[in-house]
């Protein structure tokens, strides 16, 4: 049964995502999400009982895609919240990048003590599967956080619409890597913006999260010359730390270290009501999505004169590395693509400047107004 599910106009109180780094369930149900989306999708799997959603916000550009998130909810409802929530920005960060692609998030909420691996997992997997190839390629999903390329193979069993597959299945592969050179790349951006140089070396820049992207990360920034701290709430990361040859700060101080610069890599909502007024950093910019927990905080960073990387924008190239499965084009392609975020970026910042804005409404304003071009492309077509 597919159901479409009302949602409360309001955006989620702050502090109500997910612990940065955590591995565990959100801590909070997540709040309200306006819908303006084009279609929401909720369905219980008959396999393995437990509910799917996938959220299209966007296909005026092209084919809505995005990863899937396999998490456990407090309830179903916040599970479709956080698709919508992370649908909607998938529609920028394409449109900001030039891509030809719309914004479209799945979710798997995975019940209490759910295994994450073994025939529960692959039933859910396959359920998926279904309701994807049941949306006739107006979706298109990928792996994202509690998923890996090999996930995307069980789901490529019902549906051809996914990305993400490992090379020897014909796809692209993990994307963290791409991610990762898109962040570096955008904070080279920032750092001129700044500091005037677009150097590296010497920044003391503190990874929140040493997942796949904050992993590749931290190592990208420590060959650039760049000190590094790293934090993340699974106490076997510090391990990681040492193998790269990086610091270590206890995760409940890293988002309030003092550094030049910040990188939220975790999940969304890090920085927050509460912690806002009390950062110790020059620039934001990490890999994660939804870092504000209310697009408002941007204005508030701002007036603090903290130069914030709207996450859309930075954490694009993974998106870029699927796409060439899209799209058709080859790995090169995809590497320039990433590094080309650096020179988006400048663009952002340019229009921030000229309109006295933030950079996250200049972001929005460059991408809503390529999504704007293409509805009217579209509605002429039509007429």
């Amino acid at each position: 049964m597919s159901v479409a599910i009302p949602m409360p106009s309001r955006e989620p109180a702050p502090g109500t995502g997910p612990t940065p780094g955590s591995s565990g369930p959100l801590r909070a149900a997540i709040g309200g999400v306006p819908f303006e989306h084009e279609e929401l999708v909720v369905r219980r799997g008959p396999r393995s009982g437990c509910s799917a959603v996938v959220a299209v916000h966007s296909t005026a550009l092209g084919p809505a895609l995005g990863g899937l998130r396999l998490w456990r909810y407090p309830a179903t409802i916040d599970g479709a919240r956080d698709a919508l929530r992370l649908a909607r920005g998938m529609t920028l960060k394409a449109a900001a990048a030039g891509l030809d692609l719309g914004g479209g998030k799945g979710v798997i909420c995975a019940p209490a003590g759910f295994v994450a691996s073994g025939e529960q997992r692959r039933a859910m997997l396959l359920d998926f599967g279904d309701l994807v190839e049941s949306l006739e390629g107006r979706y298109i999903t990928a792996e994202d956080v509690g998923t890996c390329p090999q996930d995307m193979v069980t789901i490529a069993q019902r549906t051809e619409h996914v990305t993400g597959l490992p090379p020897e299945h014909g796809g692209s592969g993990d994307p963290s890597p791409f991610t990762a050179l898109g962040v570096e790349a955008a904070l080279r951006a920032c750092v001129r913006e700044r500091f005037g140089a677009r150097e590296l070396a010497g920044l003391l820049v503190v990874v929140v999260g040493l997942g796949h992207v904050g992993e590749q990360l931290a190592r990208r920034l420590r060959d650039a010359g760049a000190r590094v701290l790293a934090a993340d709430t699974l106490p076997e990361k510090r391990a990681t730390a040492r193998r790269l040859g990086i610091g270590w700060v206890e995760p409940e101080h890293a988002m309030l270290t003092q550094c030049d610069v910040l990188a939220p890599c975790a999940l969304g909502g890090a920085i927050n009501a509460a912690n806002v007024e009390l950062l110790r950093c020059a620039i934001v910019c990490g890999s994660a999505n939804n870092q504000l927990s209310d697009d408002d905080l941007a204005d508030r960073l701002a007036a603090r004169k903290i130069l914030y990387a709207p996450d859309y924008v930075a954490n694009a190239g993974g998106l870029m590395h699927v796409y060439r499965e899209v799209g058709g084009f080859g790995e090169q392609e995809a590497i320039d693509l990433a590094l080309g975020i650096e020179t988006t970026l400048q663009r952002v910042l340019a229009i921030a400047a000229e309109r006295d804005t933030t950079p996250l409404r200049a972001a929005a304003e460059l991408a809503r107004g390529r999504l704007a071009t293409a509805r009217a492309a579209r509605a002429q077509v039509r007429h």
